[in-house]
């Protein structure tokens, strides 16, 4: 492991930790930090709103935002080395897409998400499965189409269609339905309770774990399918294990936070700090990355000075959308898959 990387993960850490206290002490309701400390504590305030507030709403957000972004970021990450497409991403390949059409299936069809706990499970397994067909097409096509621009097309395609069907489900669905599901597709970290956080914590600290095993077989596939496969790497074996991956990380994040945009291309940001491609140390980097990015994004939803809370897929464009242009405009300068 390199001195460079050896001095981002204090840092990282750091930049995570302040964003992390800074999420629960600001917002529509300002509250000291000396009092978010103590209720963290244990040891209570003495404004029973205040100590509601963050143990109820900004702690699980908080924690939310941590592992949504840690989520996306590495689900990035796994499609640009599996497609070895610098561009490649949850949202921009489609996939969103399938997850948003089997949610809105869901919502829209069935009726919704304010079930009990099994209404929940639906909501994930229908995001799951929308997901990874959409990965499985993308797959299928990558072993026609080799030309990645060509794939990228097939993707945002493939994305267009799914669109469709959820337009139409949207036009014949009834106000209150489109609605909850319009507010849903706006994103946002606050979906999360309290009583639900172990059940999304651990769907996704499943697919980062999952991620951090992948990391000997995304390394030979930097080298090319031919070196990997003699390397030893089982090809087939390898594809399916980070398409599921990708479909736990994915499916997940987007069934409670709602489709999130951009924050699948912090890999780039990770890879301009470290200057290296070795998943030994751009996966981790790239988690505490995207952990950041999104605890940032959480800060700016909120408005200064009122009490207006921004959609999350109103703020994340301001950060992502400049990366994109950098790639556009730099490509031939930056060694991405090397």
């Amino acid at each position: 492991m390199n001195k460079q990387a050896l001095l981002f993960y204090p840092l990282l850490g750091v930049v995570l930790l302040v964003l992390f206290v800074g999420g629960l002490a600001y917002g529509a309701v300002p509250i000291p930090l000396d009092h978010v400390m103590d209720i963290l504590l244990g040891k209570g305030s003495d404004k029973i709103a205040w100590q509601n507030i963050v143990l109820q709403s900004r702690l699980p957000q908080a924690i939310t935002a941590l592992l949504a972004g840690a989520s996306l970021a590495t689900s990035g990450l796994l499609l640009q080395t599996l497609f070895r497409n610098p561009l490649a991403g949850p949202s921009i390949l489609g996939i969103s897409d399938g997850a948003n059409l089997g949610v809105a299936a869901i919502m829209l069809y069935f009726g919704g998400t304010d079930w009990p706990i099994s209404g929940y499970m639906a909501v994930i397994l229908a995001a799951f499965v929308g997901a990874c067909v959409i990965l499985g097409l993308i797959i299928y096509f990558s072993a026609k189409v080799k030309n990645n621009v060509m794939l990228l097309i097939i993707g945002i395609m493939i994305g267009y269609l799914a669109s469709s069907v959820i337009s139409i489900l949207n036009y014949y669905s009834s106000t209150d339905r489109v609605h909850a599901f319009v507010m849903w597709g706006l994103g946002n970290f606050s979906g999360v309770s309290l009583e639900q956080l172990p059940f999304f914590g651990t769907c996704a600290l499943i697919g980062l774990l999952l991620a951090v095993l992948l990391i000997k077989p995304l390394n030979a596939l930097l080298l090319g399918e031919m070196y990997a496969a003699n390397l030893g790497i089982r090809i087939k074996r390898a594809r399916i294990a980070i398409l599921l991956c990708t479909g736990i990380l994915t499916a997940t994040t987007t069934a409670f936070c709602g489709p999130i945009s951009f924050i699948g291309l912090v890999p780039h940001i990770s890879r301009l700090m470290l200057g290296s491609s070795n998943h030994k140390i751009l996966v981790p980097i790239t988690m505490l990355t995207g952990s950041c990015i999104a605890l940032l994004c959480n800060l700016l939803m909120v408005v200064p000075g009122s009490n207006t809370i921004l959609p999350l897929n109103a703020v994340t464009p301001m950060l992502g959308a400049p990366v994109i242009i950098y790639v556009i405009v730099n490509r031939k300068n930056i060694q991405y898959f090397n």
